[in-house]
């Protein structure tokens, strides 16, 4: 369990937020690409994909520091509805209408690992949540040598109940240890059948940022950060897992009344 603190930002809007996420991503680019050539990041669904294409698709000052090099991205999904790929309800439609068709040409082009849709309509996810395992598995090195795939970064939403991925508040999924993908037939939330990656594979990723953002994350928000009870929500636990390596992106409004210090980049 992590003991440093996570980092707060906060800007006045949305713009000076992005203007602020695309250095951070691409500081966790150009760390990966010096590891291992390759960048492998997870993201999630909701507003994520827009504010990333608008920090990503800015136009940049030409420096090799500031131009995203999509040809050695694998973008992976931290959660995706058991819904075939051009569904509105799909994370993977959602990325590539926002980020994946806008990208230039010259900027090469991201290897997205999107899940088996032969296999969205089956009664049970399982199948499903195991064949994206099996994926992470190609990309990660075989299980047997790996404990949990490490990704360079992973890009989280926060639910105004305090979910992020498809985990939810209270529910048996967050006290998984082993898989790294599971399935969820009975997610609060519609549609009910998803995949998520589990706690403890968001938590060992190096870098992990959150990006919340409107009035209306204000009070879960003083929850997740401020408050005892908060604590066992999702979004806490990855802060209480991830620790300093937890980096919150939000605009002034989300954080209005939250107490806990912002941090400056």
């Amino acid at each position: 369990m992590a003991t440093a603190q996570p980092n707060l930002y906060s800007y006045p809007g949305i713009d000076a937020l992005a203007k602020q996420l695309r250095p951070y991503v691409l500081r966790c680019q150009a760390a990966a690409l010096a590891r291992h050539d390759t960048f492998r990041i997870a993201v999630s669904g909701g507003s994520l994909p827009a504010a990333l294409a608008r920090a990503l698709l800015a136009p940049g000052n030409g420096s090799p520091e500031d131009t995203p090099q999509f040809n050695k991205w694998h973008i992976f999904f931290a959660d995706e509805r058991a819904v075939p790929l051009d569904h509105k309800d799909s994370n993977y439609l959602l990325l590539k209408e926002e980020l994946l068709d806008k990208i230039p040409a010259e900027l090469g082009a991201p290897t997205a690992h999107p899940i088996d849709e032969k296999h969205v309509h089956d009664e049970d996810p399982q199948e499903l949540a195991d064949l994206y395992q099996k994926d992470l598995m190609r990309s990660f090195a075989a299980k047997d040598s790996v404990k949990l795939p490490v990704f360079d970064l992973i890009l989280l939403g926060c639910g105004p109940d305090g979910h992020t991925c498809s985990l939810f508040p209270g529910h048996d999924l967050l006290r998984e240890k082993d898989a790294w993908v599971a399935a969820i037939s009975d997610s609060p939330k519609p549609p009910p059948k998803r995949i998520t990656l589990t706690l403890p594979v968001v938590t060992s990723a190096i870098n992990i940022a959150f990006v919340a953002t409107g009035g209306g994350k204000k009070d879960i928000m003083k929850e997740i950060f401020d408050s005892e009870e908060g604590r066992s929500l999702p979004c806490a636990l990855v802060n209480q897992g991830g620790g300093e390596k937890v980096s919150w992106f939000t605009d002034n409004p989300a954080v209005e009344g939250v107490s806990f210090p912002r941090s400056s980049l």
